[in-house]
């Protein structure tokens, strides 16, 4: 039977509130004048008619650049040094109120955005040209104001210029490494636990991973009286919370089973330090000991290349065990693809129960080159800043928040992982490589399905829920998925 959906939410805010000293506090935010529920419109930018093939690509950034929607690019050639210096002319920049509308110019920083994205990665490189059209932008968006479309290509505008800086020598594996923990590094960790607060509020896309996953769970360990789950990245440990409530009040099986929880670490290399968790750990037990439910919690480091070794983690005869793996958390900094095979190729050997995965739907627009998965990544996004003005007024602060230290560096982050691996095929869906190496599907049930559509009918009516391949749970803004939820088991009797 699937979770309460109101009882879940209440849980997962009171343990997000949650203390670990005698007294619990509660933490409420006001809203500003202004904020308030609001149906806006569609996207301004016709994304089909950007997935062309790079010809036609071709011939669009040309005509762009002779239309008067873009810029002019004067190309000066020094005599004697034969140097080459590129200036922009705002001459062509003058246009008039009709011209300028949303529409123009949101297609019109598309266009220029694909313009510095192709000049920094195509067949023609040119980082001049791309620091001129990366200069540009700045001038025309701000990540504080304007429209979705403006504040999405400032945070890309900022991304680009990030890849730019890095890539002397054509290498930037250390901007990879340490981008998405530079942006995290500047602000306090309660900002991002506000800002995080405020995204599972104002929209379905954290809870309707949570909550698939957690239903699948609690489904597969019905009659069991200890449970072992494995957390590839446990953030704030929110997830488990309504778990836990759930453990303690189901009817049927064994009342109240003992809960182990262990965490994986990856060193003091980010604000998801060995510190932190151990903080999330405490406020775990806490919670756990305040609704009486038996539970343990370890954490496993991994190596320093994120190699891990399932024969670290401690197995206890009798435990049903279950590895979660949440990819989508706006706040997950990006790991690199072998980490993360490295992590569900060693949970196969340890023949766990269920595995829970839940992953961003990005796939390739094109080729697969940089290009396209860029084009991609721009269409993923703009989907999630669209989705995220239902619940979020124009001018409301609080979703500057979330854009700021949420969106912005998971923007950064998308941008540097396609970058670094260039045309590796890396970043396939993990669905398809659990299926490779062993795992089999386990059907998404009714009840949890339903969860799913009534999770979503507290939200905004573009959002939609579609199953795919019977394990798996897609949620959707409109006509573009964001993200999936899939159930998978590997068979006592299945080769390791």
């Amino acid at each position: 039977m699937a979770m309460a959906i109101d009882d879940a939410f209440e849980v997962e805010f009171e343990f997000s509130c949650y203390s670990t000293s005698t007294t619990t506090t509660t933490t409420t935010t006001d809203d500003e004048p202004g904020c308030t529920w609001n149906d806006w419109g569609s996207p301004v930018v016709d994304w089909g008619s950007l997935s062309s093939e790079r010809d036609e690509f071709q011939d669009l950034i040309e005509s762009m650049m002779d239309d008067g929607t873009g810029f002019e690019l004067v190309r000066v050639e020094n005599e004697t040094s034969n140097s080459v210096s590129v200036s922009v002319s705002t001459d062509t920049m003058v246009v008039d109120d009709e011209t300028n509308s949303g529409d123009s110019k949101g297609l019109r920083l598309v266009h220029l955005l694909m313009a510095a994205a192709e000049a920094l990665t195509g067949a023609t490189k040119s980082r001049e040209l791309a620091r001129v059209i990366l200069v540009r932008l700045k001038e025309l968006v701000s990540p504080n104001d304007g429209t979705n479309m403006e504040r999405l290509a400032a945070y890309f505008t900022e991304a680009l210029q990030g890849l730019l800086e890095g890539s002397g020598g054509g290498h930037s594996k250390h901007l990879i490494t340490n981008g998405t923990h530079h942006h995290r590094d500047k602000h306090h960790q309660s900002d991002m636990i506000a800002a995080f607060q405020l995204l599972q509020d104002m929209s379905p896309y954290v809870k309707f991973g949570h909550f698939t996953a957690n239903q699948a769970i609690l489904e597969a360990v019905t009659h069991d009286r200890r449970i072992h789950i494995v957390d590839y990245d446990i953030m704030e440990g929110i997830q488990w919370a309504s778990l836990m409530q759930s453990l303690v009040s189901r009817k049927d099986g064994p009342p109240t089973p003992h809960l182990r929880i262990t965490a994986l670490s990856r060193g003091n290399n980010g604000w998801r330090s060995i510190g932190t968790i151990q903080e999330t750990g405490r406020r775990l037990v806490a919670f756990a000991a305040s609704i009486g439910l038996p539970f343990s919690f370890h954490q496993y480091k991994l190596d320093s290349n994120e190699t891990f070794r399932p024969s670290a983690v401690k197995l206890v005869r009798g435990e049903a065990l279950v590895i979660n793996c949440m990819l989508h958390s706006p706040h997950f900094t990006h790991r690199a693809p072998g980490s993360v095979a490295s992590f569900l190729s060693g949970a196969k050997t340890l023949n766990p129960r269920l595995v829970t995965l839940v992953e961003e739907e990005v796939g390739t627009i094109g080729d697969g080159e940089f290009m396209g998965r860029f084009m991609d990544s721009l269409h993923h996004y703009s989907a999630m800043f669209d989705s995220l003005e239902a619940g979020f007024p124009m001018q409301c602060r609080a979703r500057a928040l979330v854009e700021r230290l949420i969106l912005g560096p998971r923007i950064a982050g998308s941008l540097n992982q396609i970058y670094r691996t260039g045309n590796e095929d890396e970043s396939g869906p993990l669905s398809e490589f659990l299926n490779k190496i062993g795992f089999k599907p386990v059907n998404i049930s009714f009840g949890n399905h339903c969860q799913a559509k009534l999770l979503l009918g507290l939200f905004n009516d573009g959002y939609r829920v579609e199953e795919l391949a019977n394990n798996r749970l897609v949620l959707g803004w409109n006509s573009r998925r964001l993200l999936s939820a899939s159930i998978w088991t590997s068979p006592p009797d299945s080769d390791l």
